[in-house]
């Protein structure tokens, strides 16, 4: 095997295993405390969210690590050991304020996964091959998700909620051997950060002031669109997941499963679309089909209750956002370039998404209990329709883009030379 495809299988090895362990225990945590340690839901529910929210407040810090070291391997691989430790450790522990440090420290880790598998994908591959390879990170990514579904299933039924913790840890540990097999001396870190040679002053990294993430309108208007789209998803899945609870409380849960492994399986011929044809298609077109899914996601929950419509509703769930998870990396790196500023500004778009994605729940919950379930969908589907239009009308197509240091993030594309020199 030549260096370089032992370079790719080890990126593929890497997203595959991190996969799961990037968002944490998630929704077994609740089902472990739950169901063995005994803990109350509004306990459980408190955790979950101090978690979340340290998740959401390291998303900044943790771009700006990342652009910042040059031992990104080393990065990855510490997140990846405090996850496993909070997976291993959390059957020995009873006490809410110990486990919700633990898992609000999880929470954070979890925060530098994807810019620093960004940052390490850029700056193996350089600008010209990122796109594909963004394209087969994703693909792998959500086989690796669909596959520890199956196999967290399954070793639940068989062993107990406790096996997932175990299955996280081992997936962890084969991510951290993955991490190894990245030779370090190959990632070249002024690309993984987003700067051009003719950026480099006397062969040190010269990066844009912070003021360029807050001048480039592009980049200001796709965080918004972001924001507005992970508003418009996050509660829609536990919505659906409600709803087939309601009408089989026997087969909700399995049905449940099904709807996230059928998404995630969705997901990776999506990604794929994403890196063989966001060149040549460019990245707006694609984007725009992102959008349009979640609106008429939303509209067709409403038209029936029925188990298998539900389900197959779901599917597009695949659709949206596989094509937006693949996409934002690009759209980022596209404003970026030449900056030195790649991975904060994900860091800062990553957190308007958390914040997007947290007020979902709670606005989806309300309007279900003084509306009804319908009423709960539409409204998600005109967060996600706002979303679109903003994206139509006011995002340019980013593809050649680069900003300048003075903030004109308007750049005709096929100036991206000329900017990048000039930032």
């Amino acid at each position: 095997m030549t260096d370089a495809a032992a370079t790719h299988r080890s990126l593929d090895l890497l997203n595959f295993f991190l996969a799961d362990v990037r968002d944490g225990l998630g929704p077994y945590l609740a089902i472990y405390l739950l169901t063995v340690q005994h803990w109350n839901e509004a306990d459980i529910g408190l955790v979950m969210t101090l978690a979340g929210l340290a998740g959401i407040a390291a998303q900044l810090p943790a771009g700006a690590l990342v652009d910042g070291t040059r031992y990104k391997r080393a990065v990855i691989i510490v997140a990846a050991l405090l996850v496993t430790v909070g997976s291993l450790a959390l059957p020995w522990l009873h006490g809410f304020a110990v486990v919700a440090g633990l898992q609000s420290a999880v929470g954070a880790a979890g925060a530098v996964f994807p810019p620093a598998i960004a940052a390490v994908t850029l700056g193996l591959l350089g600008p010209r091959a990122f796109v594909r390879r963004v394209g087969r990170n994703e693909s792998f990514n959500h086989a690796g998700n669909a596959v520890a579904a199956l196999l967290a299933g399954g070793a639940a039924y068989a062993f107990g909620p406790v096996a997932v913790f175990w299955l996280m840890t081992a997936m962890a540990l084969c991510s951290i051997a993955a991490t190894a097999g990245i030779p370090a001396d190959a990632i070249d870190h002024a690309v993984a950060r987003g700067l051009h040679a003719s950026a480099r002053e006397g062969g040190r990294e010269a990066p844009s002031g912070l003021r360029v993430i807050l001048g480039c309108r592009p980049l200001l208007i796709f965080g918004g669109c972001a924001a507005l789209f992970h508003f418009a998803n996050a509660a829609m899945l536990p919505l659906v997941g409600q709803k087939l609870a309601m009408k089989d409380p026997a087969l909700g849960t399995s049905l449940m499963s099904f709807c996230i492994v059928a998404a995630q399986l969705v997901m990776v011929p999506m990604a794929v679309l994403v890196g063989a044809r966001a060149d040549r298609w460019g990245r707006k077109p694609l984007l725009l089909a992102a959008f349009l899914v979640l609106p008429l996601r939303g509209v067709l929950y409403t038209l029936s209750d029925h188990a298998a419509w539900l389900v197959g509703v779901q599917l597009l769930d695949g659709v949206g956002a596989g094509l937006f998870g693949a996409l934002f990396p690009l759209v980022v790196a596209d404003l970026t370039e030449g900056t030195g500023r790649f991975n904060v500004s994900q860091g800062a778009i990553a957190t308007l998404q958390g914040i997007g994605a947290s007020l979902s729940t709670a606005a989806a919950g309300q309007m279900v209990v003084r509306e009804g379930y319908s009423a709960a969908f539409l409204m998600l589907a005109g967060a996600a329709g706002v979303a679109l239009l903003l994206a139509a009308l006011l995002l340019p197509e980013t593809r050649g883009i680069a900003m300048t240091e003075a903030g004109e993030g308007d750049a005709v594309p096929g100036n991206t030379a000329k900017a990048a020199s000039e930032a």
